[in-house]
């Protein structure tokens, strides 16, 4: 069986003995380079033509990420495991964006590091629990934003008065109760919310509601 191949990259001396005592005694993995900086990079992976590089994020010079960039740029590139003590959504996403196949926390168990290794070599992106539930967070979350800009704008069609019916409507007011409230006719609020689902290409009364929520526009 082949070994793995694997550059550590870490500006901390310590953590690369750490890390080489981890994992050089795994006999399908052979540590190959020892990076202490960014820059040292690239010019140890074309010459050691490692499978993966464990790469810290905050180095001097040239930080991990740029490293990163720079490496899933270059024709067959090795994969990349980003092992940081920093779990930011920029850090994350930026990580994945450039091209990183992992990306776990140093507080990560040996076991975990060395399957994860294991598992990027073989093509198999790997994230760790705690940052895959960040990232469902960040997903739902930009999700919500999209739907409220979307209702918003869509609502940005009505009318002062379409609008008011329409937010009494996701109050599950009657006609009757909103010709009340806003001192209209029961068939003028008819006419309204006619107006408002046609404006708006919907079908329902209950559309009306789900749309502004959506748009966070509800009391």
């Amino acid at each position: 069986m082949t070994a793995i191949r694997l550059l550590l990259a870490d500006d901390d001396a310590l953590v690369r003995a750490g890390l080489v005592l981890m994992l050089g005694g795994t006999p399908d993995i052979e540590v190959v380079g020892e990076a202490a900086d960014g820059t040292e990079v690239v010019p140890l992976v074309e010459r050691h033509r490692p499978d993966v590089v464990l790469m810290d994020i905050r180095m001097p010079r040239m930080d991990g990420l740029t490293a990163t960039e720079q490496l899933r740029r270059r024709p067959d590139p090795p994969e990349v495991v980003v092992l940081t003590t920093f779990n930011t959504d920029d850090h994350l996403l930026r990580a994945l964006r450039v091209g990183a196949a992992g990306f776990l926390l140093k507080d990560t168990p040996p076991a975990e590091i060395i399957a994860a290794v294991r598992r990027v070599a073989a093509g198999d992106p790997i994230l760790s629990p705690v940052v895959i539930r960040q990232l469902i967070a960040r997903v739902v979350d930009e999700e919500a934003d999209a739907r409220r800009t979307a209702g918003r704008d869509r609502l940005a069609a009505l009318s002062g008065r379409e609008l008011d019916v329409a937010m009494a409507v996701a109050r599950g007011w009657s006609n009757s109760e909103i010709a009340k409230e806003l001192h209209l006719g029961v068939p003028t609020v008819k006419a309204h919310v006619s107006r408002i689902l046609a404006k708006l290409s919907l079908n329902n009364r209950v559309q009306i509601a789900l749309l502004a929520r959506d748009a966070g526009v509800t009391s």
